[in-house]
């Protein structure tokens, strides 16, 4: 029982620092672009490089992760339930 709770709050950590991650990336990509419409160099080549490298495994460990989450979770209820 340890060892799950200790499993579960690590990946709970992981999914946090990721999910700000995506956030700050999100956030990067729109100012990039509007300064590209402005005319004012903000990053935006940057941004596509670091894209595939990056920013899409960021954006996979955050799907994956929030349904294992979610799978831990209702397995576990129903084994408590049981």
């Amino acid at each position: 029982m340890m060892m799950k709770d200790k499993l579960l709050n690590w990946l709970n950590l992981i999914l946090v620092a990721d999910v700000f991650l995506v956030f700050l990336s999100f956030g990067w990509l729109a100012i990039a672009v509007f300064g590209h419409s402005v005319g004012v160099p903000l990053g935006l080549d940057l941004w596509y490089k670091l894209w595939q490298p990056l920013f899409t495994p960021a954006l996979g460990v955050l799907m994956g992760g929030a349904i294992l989450s979610a799978l831990v979770s209702q397995i576990s209820k129903r084994l408590n339930s049981n």
